[in-house]
């Protein structure tokens, strides 16, 4: 995957039309890639979305599903194979973080959580290797710094972090050489609805950076991951140094 805009694959990014999803989809369309947006909700927005990729002079594809549903993963794929372009990479960015407890969370949002944030990061990983096929590609998973943290007020979410974390190292190495497989780990880049404005604050005060990073930085760590062709099976944290308090 290099960093020339002329005859670049297919990028799917899932939870494209929101937050650090349409950040990605933005940065790899101005580095000349085309589109495949999905999203499940949030329609009018990749809409928008689409018509800006348009503007900057690229492609863009809607893609609708709900991902914690394996059957319509397997309609999106359906969907990507017919598209005009070739899929070369796959960002696993659709995500959910709920709050809660370990001790009164209930089954089903425990379930629900771990369906969206990494079962269907699997599914789409082995489906999108299977499409990319020999001539290659790259998946990159969007994890949180927060999988090595002990946020037990996230427990689901953490968890399920956690783990994408250890699915990307395990698919780095099973579809090696043809697919590279790394991770982008953000930190405090876009505050929690449950958080307050001051609990933000204090946290980002807490950063060796002094600062909250944004959905940019997040969008750049990614494609650098993708044009970079001897990286795999890695985490790339942009947290401002959070991981190190």
């Amino acid at each position: 995957m290099g960093s020339g805009k002329k005859n670049l694959p297919l990028a799917v990014v899932t939870g494209a039309a929101v937050r650090l999803g349409r950040s990605i989809a933005l940065a790899l369309a101005k580095v000349g890639y085309p589109l495949g947006l999905h999203y499940r909700q949030s329609e009018v927005a990749a809409r928008e979305l689409a018509g800006e990729i348009a503007v900057l002079g690229g492609e863009a594809f809607l893609l609708p599903a709900d991902l914690s549903a394996p059957n319509e993963i397997k309609v999106l794929f359906e969907q990507v194979g017919r598209l005009p372009h070739r899929l070369g990479v796959w960002v696993n960015s659709a995500a959910v973080m709920n709050s809660g407890d370990l001790v009164s969370m209930p089954v089903e949002e425990w379930d629900s959580t771990l369906a969206l944030n990494l079962r269907a990061p699997w599914l789409c990983a082995r489906e999108a290797a299977g499409c990319m096929g020999q001539q290659g590609g790259v998946i990159i998973n969007i994890t949180d710094v927060g999988a090595q943290k002990s946020w037990t007020g996230y427990p689901a979410y953490t968890v399920s972090k956690a783990a994408l974390e250890t699915l990307t190292r395990l698919l780095a190495r099973q579809l090696a050489p043809a697919v590279r497989v790394n991770a982008v780990a953000p930190g405090l880049i876009l505050p929690s609805a449950a958080l307050s404005p001051e609990e933000w604050q204090r946290l980002v005060n807490r950063l060796p950076m002094q600062r909250a990073g944004s959905p940019e930085d997040v969008a750049q760590a990614v494609v650098s991951l993708i044009q970079n062709e001897y990286i795999t099976g890695e985490t790339l944290r942009v947290d401002g140094g959070y991981a190190l308090i």
